[in-house]
Parts: C-alpha cells; structure tokens; sequence
C-alpha cells in the first residue's frame, strides 16, 4: 500500500508583504543615490564631495523609509483594528444579521443558499470572527498589516541598494564618475527587476524593463541638472 504525501504549496502571496517592501526599499535605494551621485558628479564636484554626498543620501534615504513605511503600515493595521473591533460588536449585537450576511456572502461565490448557510454556520461555530475577517473584510495572516516588519525590511534593503552606486562612486575615477555609476546601476535595476519577479513569481520582461526605464530617467534628468547648473556640493 502506497504511503500518501503530504502535499505544501508555497504562493507568492505568503511573501506579498516583506517582498513589497523589500523591493521597493532597493529600487529606491539605488535610483535615488545613483541619481543624487551622479547629479553632483555631472556638476565637476570633486570626489569627497561626491562621497558625502552619496552617503548622506543613504543614511536619509533608509530612515525615511523606515520611518514613511512604518507610519503607512500603521494606519492600515489602524484601520484593520478598527474594523476587527467593529465586527465583533457586531457579533455579539446581532449574531444572526451577521450569519446572513456570511451566508450572502457564500451565496454570491456560488455556493447554494442551503450549503451556503451549513458553511456560515459551522465556520461561525468555529471562529465567527475570523470567518467574518477573512471573507468579508478581506483580512487574514497573509495580508495583515506588520509596521515594524515592513519599516525593518524597507531600511534593510534601501541601505543594500544605495550602497551599490555608492561603492562603484568610491571606486571609479574621478572627473568620470557619472558614467560608471550610471552604467552600473542600470545592471544593478535589472538584476533587482528581475529577482523581484522571481521572488513574485511573475514574467521577469516587463518588471525588469520598467524598473530600469525610470531609473535610467531618473539619472539622465539629474545629470542634465549637475550639468547646467554646475555648482560644486
């Protein structure tokens, strides 16, 4: 007798929230500090000045997302609570309004009234507010808002991805700097395009495409500034 395995499937769903902000953090992290290197590089500043720059961009650039994330995250968990909180009034107000209202629920998927209403109950029977969380206000564990997750993971990856540019400005000469950044960090974007569709499960074409076209704006426009104006940080 054959022996049954257990089967785990793993979606990219489970990773929707870190992965998010990860991404995000890095693709900030390398537009906004190649940008800002190679706006200050274009404009003749000299190497330090260039490197300080570059360093106090990635040393502001992470608290503020840290800090931007976490205020963000925090108001959904906000009003997550809020309505998690309502809900449960209502549970014990009006526990057979809101077992219709699961049922409708149920009906509006498919399911026929009568097993729509054997569903309803049972899983009100088990968890009433988890039952409600999930399937009427859309919350459980794999979208539940984690502000310090979300803050943690932002900084973490906008620090890895402003040091990139920031390394390749440390080592490529100078006058020039901009060129080699600039190069460099439109490899970099692809790269991280492309691990953020992995990671999603997704076609890697157009996020890998899209990540590097705005980056390379980004860049380009700065220069074009450093250049016209042509003041020294």
């Amino acid at each position: 007798m054959a022996r049954s395995k257990s089967h785990i499937e793993r979606h990219a769903s489970e990773r929707i929230g870190w992965l998010r902000a990860a991404v995000l953090g890095a693709n900030d992290g390398i537009i906004s500090t190649a940008s800002l290197i190679v706006g200050v590089a274009a404009s003749h500043a000299d190497r330090s000045a260039v490197l300080v720059a570059g360093s106090a961009g990635l040393i502001a650039g992470a608290l503020s997302m840290a800090a931007g994330e976490y205020v963000s995250v925090s108001s959904q968990s906000d009003a997550e609570q809020a309505d998690l909180a309502r809900e449960k009034r209502e549970l014990a107000e009006m526990p057979e309004m809101e077992r219709q209202e699961l049922t409708q629920i149920y009906v509006e998927r498919g399911l026929t009234p009568e097993l729509a209403r054997q569903v309803a109950d049972q899983l009100t029977a088990k968890d009433a507010l988890g039952a409600h969380a999930r399937d009427e206000l859309g919350i459980s564990a794999l979208t539940e808002a984690r502000p310090v997750q979300a803050a943690i993971a932002s900084a973490l990856s906008f620090t890895v991805g402003a040091a990139l540019p920031l390394a390749v400005a440390a080592l490529a000469p100078n006058p020039g700097t901009e060129l080699p950044v600039g190069v460099a960090s439109v490899l970099f974007l692809g790269v991280l395009g492309w691990l953020g569709a992995w990671a999603g499960g997704a076609k890697p074409a157009k996020p890998l495409i899209r990540v590097v076209f705005w980056g390379a704006v980004a860049m380009v426009v700065t220069a074009g500034i450093g250049r016209l104006f042509g003041a020294v940080v």
